[in-house]
């Protein structure tokens, strides 16, 4: 089961983690939670901007996701993606893997943040002292996610 979802509400990885499905084939759940950063360099940031095109967000996570679960025989994978304006310290995004062997599960949470930190159709800018500033991904996440074959 995939399961995407863009929101303006808060995020509590907690409670999400919390409430997957169990079911007897899994053996390892993995997740990873990215968080707004307080700081770009040396300038403190006050929020950060997501925009999105609600549609076509969701539709195109939601293929990539559909490629990555299948390819880590997953039993479940779910996405959830924080839209609008966030402030510094507030979960961005929470991604879980569940399936039978520990490895399939984190290779499957890598390969969906490679995904969602170079191609997802997000437009990112954070607001600071000195003026916004668009947020492209870093040469690192680009040389990561042109190393991947599975998304």
């Amino acid at each position: 089961m995939i399961e995407v979802r863009i929101t303006g509400a808060a995020l509590d990885p907690t409670a999400e983690l919390a409430a997957l499905p169990r079911h007897p084939g899994v053996g390892a759940v993995a997740s990873f939670v990215g968080y707004c950063r307080a700081e770009a360099g040396d300038e403190a940031v006050i929020a950060l901007h997501l925009e999105e095109y609600p549609q076509f967000t969701a539709r195109e996570i939601n293929r990539i996701a559909r490629a990555v679960s299948g390819k880590y025989a997953l039993e479940r994978l779910l996405v959830v993606h924080r839209a609008g304006v966030l402030a510094p310290g507030e979960p961005i995004v929470l991604v879980a893997a569940a399936s039978a062997h520990r490895m399939q599960a984190f290779a499957a949470v890598e390969a969906m943040m490679d995904y969602l930190k170079t191609d997802a159709p997000f437009w990112k800018r954070e607001r600071r002292a000195s003026g916004s500033v668009w947020i492209e991904p870093s040469e690192e996440d680009r040389r990561r996610r042109a190393a991947r074959s599975d998304t």
